[in-house]
């Protein structure tokens, strides 16, 4: 078999996604926890051209999330971006990315069930403890794993209610926010600390990996009805209400808080500014709910990661088995759920989330540089796992080299320790590569 052989086929899986689910699935997977903590240091940095901030990493990263569309629309399998490089590039190419997806989620949702603990302790004080710490691990991940693993159907569901819950407690916050404004007690914006270039080429990074997340609902494409046609559509809608969500709520802490940064939960600040104590309380059941919601798109989006490297030969044939009775992808869900546990209730080894940034940046330079090679290839007559694009980039091949370059640019800002990383996880790829070439040489 060679190196870059033909995508093998599908598992039965159900395919009962539907394009406002799969949005549902899109908002979760941006809107966590740094939406709550986020403005307080940006409005530090920026002063009053924060909420200009947000605006313009919308723009950088609705440039690359149009290539995802347009490429997302070549595909109606499992994967996301470890399917898309396979098919473009090859083997390696995919094994990179696989991995690089794998380790941020894993990661990514172990450490937003250590921000609901943190927020639960506030009402509950057994919850900084070890055992209150395990106990809280053990019911968040063990309960939507037992939804996930009886049918995608159930995990959708709870994906849609939170999506909507979420935003919830957000729009209030930000009706708040316009009527404390509107009412003429607003304090004056406070001035930026870092306005220069690089000031804002930091932020920019920052905020751009705020909206970073919305690749996570391209896994379980395979279980979408109409997935080449809902993909830009959920892609664009989860972009558009995100972006209007995340600068107005900047303005309604700008409007609040004279010094934003003050606090590491500017929202529950700037809610007990505008209405006292239960505002506070309110923001903390809003940052819980938004969490949670995180972790409920994680369930349905990772496992079809492993699920579809499976598919692929890329891991063992285990993670590609689907459940005789609910049509899931049941090991998967399992494996997924029991790392995501071990790495929350071992916090020590998380804390640190720039492997999820860094890896992003070489994610999105991939898909970017996929959107040119799948066009080549269709021209070619190979368009690609399922034809050709439905949903076509206008100046596609314009948007492709600024995606890239703009993943260049952020990239320049990567820290040391940030780029030893990213190297031990291509180290990785690459000896799993090796692996399993010469396991299908000896074949």
């Amino acid at each position: 078999m060679r190196d870059d052989d033909p995508i093998r086929p599908r598992a039965p899986l159900v395919r009962s996604i539907g394009r406002w689910s799969l949005a549902a699935l899109v908002l979760n997977g941006i809107i966590g926890s740094g939406i709550f903590a986020l403005p307080g240091t940006v409005g530090e940095q920026l002063g009053g051209a924060s909420c200009l901030a947000w605006l313009a990493a919308a723009g950088v990263i609705g440039v690359i999330m149009a290539c995802f569309a347009e490429v997302a629309s070549r595909f109606g399998g499992s994967g996301g971006s470890y399917l898309y490089a396979r098919v473009a590039f090859g083997r390696f190419a995919g094994l990179q990315m696989g991995w690089m997806t794998l380790l941020v989620r894993i990661t990514a949702s172990a450490t937003n069930v250590n921000v609901f603990t943190t927020y639960v302790a506030e009402f509950w004080k057994p919850a900084a403890t070890p055992a209150g710490k395990a106990l809280i691990a053990t019911v968040l991940v063990g309960l939507l794993a037992a939804i996930n693993y009886r049918g995608v159907r159930g995990g959708t569901r709870v994906s849609n209610v939170f999506a909507v819950t979420k935003l919830v407690p957000l729009v209030l916050f930000i009706g708040l926010g316009l009527w404390w404004m509107f009412s003429g007690r607003s304090v004056p914006f406070a001035s930026g600390t870092d306005t220069t270039p690089a000031g804002w080429l930091s932020v920019l990074l920052l905020l751009t990996f705020a909206y970073g997340g919305f690749e996570a609902a391209l896994m379980p494409l395979a279980e979408a009805r109409n997935p080449r046609r809902d993909a830009p559509f959920a892609l664009f809608v989860g972009l558009g209400v995100v972006v209007l969500v995340y600068a107005l709520v900047q303005l309604a802490v700008l409007a609040a808080l004279p010094n934003p940064a003050e606090s590491n939960r500017p929202l529950a600040a700037a809610a007990g500014v505008f209405l006292g104590a239960g505002g506070a309380g309110l923001m903390a059941v809003a940052a819980l709910v938004s969490v949670y919601g995180y972790l409920a798109s994680g369930m349905v989006n990772v496992p079809r990661l492993t699920y579809a490297m499976s598919e692929q030969g890329d891991l063992p044939g285990l993670f590609g088995r689907v459940h005789a009775k609910f049509n899931t992808p049941h090991v998967s869900i399992l494996f997924y759920a029991v790392l995501t546990w071990i790495l929350a209730v071992q916090g020590n080894l998380i804390q640190n989330l720039s492997l999820s940034a860094v890896s992003r940046l070489l994610t999105y330079g991939v898909v970017c540089a996929a959107l040119i090679q799948l066009r080549r290839r269709e021209k070619m007559q190979h368009a690609g796992e399922d034809g050709p694009a439905l949903w076509r980039l206008p100046f596609g091949h314009v948007f492709a080299v600024l995606g890239m370059i703009f993943a260049g640019v952020l990239a320049t800002r990567m820290t040391t320790r940030e780029a030893l990383l990213l190297g031990v996880t291509i180290a990785i790829a690459l000896i799993h590569w090796l692996f399993v070439r010469n396991r299908q040489r000896v074949t």
